[in-house]
């Protein structure tokens, strides 16, 4: 099949409207209350990050085994969990305070974190152009792009609940 340019567009344009919904969530002015259900919403996060690089794992070790088609669902179960995470964050930020790092490992957990979101936001548009490549059946294309994309998702995933990790100690309760 065919790439299909509007396709491209709008995964480009959607890429930089989640980067500024998300960059922009920090200067929003919280509302005067927070929900009872976003106390819970960190370790969610961390369990969906959990769950997408479980599923990458599976999603290589079938395509290697020439599995394509638990390859397919693999990758879309982890697109679907990587799409949820990014609503819950977004929901979990605008209603949050921000949690500061108190421990000892600071610099270790700046690291993590920058390269965390640095690597998100730089690999969004690459992740949504490999999955798309691989659903139309542009096989080379996809190889292509997976091949440099997918260690950087793999990490992503990984260094977000390493991120729970270092600050579950700090959220507000």
């Amino acid at each position: 099949m065919k790439e299909n340019k509007k396709v491209v567009w709008v995964i480009y344009i959607f890429s930089a409207v989640v980067f500024l919904l998300v960059a922009s969530l920090h200067r929003v002015p919280k509302p005067d209350f927070r929900p009872e259900f976003t106390y819970n919403q960190p370790l969610f996060h961390a369990m969906l990050n959990g769950m997408v690089f479980l599923l990458l794992i599976f999603s290589l070790a079938a395509i290697k085994k020439k599995n394509v088609l638990l390859h397919k669902k693999l990758n879309t179960w982890a697109m679907i969990c990587s799409l949820v995470f990014l609503l819950s964050y977004v929901v979990y930020h605008f209603f949050s305070p921000e949690t500061q790092y108190g421990g000892s490992f600071k610099v270790v957990y700046l690291i993590i974190l920058f390269s965390h979101i640095a690597l998100a936001a730089l690999s969004l548009p690459f992740i949504l152009l490999a999955y798309y490549h691989g659903y139309i059946g542009s096989v080379s294309k996809h190889r292509k792009l997976a091949k440099r994309v997918y260690p950087v998702w793999l990490y992503v995933a990984l260094a977000g609940v390493l991120v729970y990790v270092f600050l579950s100690p700090y959220y507000a309760s």
